[in-house]
């Protein structure tokens, strides 16, 4: 038999007040005499009472409650920025739903109704690509809406990340001052534009400062995923690369195995530079120089940002950008 839901008139009926007295007494309001607040709080012990979001946030018009979408959750980049969201929500009292949209454009859409449908009061969107789709969801939603680690090319929609372009630049250029003419770009889907445009701009900014001709041949497009760069050994063997900037860290693991197995030797024949310094680049062997991101920082001021949006606070700029650095371990000369 279904277990009968308690509600606040039963926590009222049992403790002998009116309900506008448990309602102080759930919301801490100090307005309430001791001994009626330790008579309430019994109550809501004994039957078990758990207010009912829903029902609060239809009389706020507030459910504090925050929607975050995020490309893959099993990925370490994601899931950092995720704990920054958390503990900054935490901080504001905020509860987090966490939805995964595999990176898939049309779940994305699903996902965002889903929220929306749920009465979210803002959304954190991680992932990497704005569908027109999406966009026009968003732009029809009232929601606030804060990219977190992402761009947004037609700065529309606000958003926390690092100069993208800047740090592929500073990255790749010291690839080629080590001697390195054949640099790959391996990166996950170009039609996101943080790949696309931003990352793979830095690239031929880098090249172009170098004296050195794009090739479109050393640009490989595939999967964020371990297997995906673990197959792209013959290929980047065949064009000759001798270095490689990959957007991803679970990427370019697979990038630096797979380089591995068939025989080449890291760094001396082959060196890697990845994107994001997650915990990934300290686990493999060698361990992968890397691009630093302020992971759990971006999350963190993401969700501080869209405090301020829910709350309509005045925010001052549209886009934050947050300082990015380079470490140098043992997969680079």
């Amino acid at each position: 038999m279904k277990k009968q839901t308690i509600t606040i008139y039963d926590v009222a009926r049992e403790a002998g007040v009116s309900m506008a007295t448990v309602s102080r007494v759930v919301n801490g309001n100090p307005n309430v005499k001791p001994a009626t607040r330790k008579k309430v709080m019994e109550v809501i012990d004994k039957l078990d009472y758990r207010p009912n979001a829903v029902a609060r946030g239809l009389a706020s018009k507030k459910t504090t409650t925050v929607g975050v979408i995020i490309p893959d959750v099993t990925n370490v980049y994601f899931s950092s920025l995720a704990r920054g969201i958390d503990d900054v929500a935490t901080m504001y009292k905020y509860n987090i739903i966490l939805a995964n949209s595999d990176g898939n454009a049309q779940k994305e859409v699903q996902v965002l109704n889903t929220l929306l449908a749920k009465q979210v009061d803002g959304i954190i969107f991680m992932g990497n690509n704005l569908t027109p789709e999406l966009r026009e969801q968003i732009n029809r939603s009232r929601t606030p809406v804060v990219l977190a680690g992402s761009v947004d090319p037609e700065n529309e929609l606000e958003s926390v990340h690092i100069d993208y372009v800047a740090a592929v630049k500073e990255a790749v250029s010291d690839l080629i001052r080590r001697g390195n003419e054949r640099v790959a770009f391996v990166s996950g889907p170009l039609s996101d534009a943080i790949n696309g445009q931003y990352r793979l701009e830095g690239y031929k900014q880098a090249l172009k400062e170098n004296d050195l001709v794009f090739d479109v041949d050393l640009v490989f497009e595939t999967d964020s995923n371990y297997r995906a760069g673990e197959m792209l050994a013959p290929a980047l063997q065949a064009m000759s690369a001798s270095a490689a900037y990959v957007s991803d860290d679970e990427l370019a693991a697979g990038v630096l195995n797979g380089a591995k197995d068939a025989g080449v030797k890291i760094p001396e024949e082959f060196e890697v530079v990845t994107s994001n310094n997650s915990k990934l680049t300290e686990i493999v062997r060698p361990q992968m120089s890397s691009i630093t991101q302020p992971l759990y920082d971006i999350g963190a001021v993401a969700m501080r940002f869209l405090t301020k949006m829910m709350n309509d606070e005045e925010v001052e700029q549209r886009t934050i950008e947050l300082p990015y650095g380079f470490i140098k371990r043992s997969s680079t000369k």
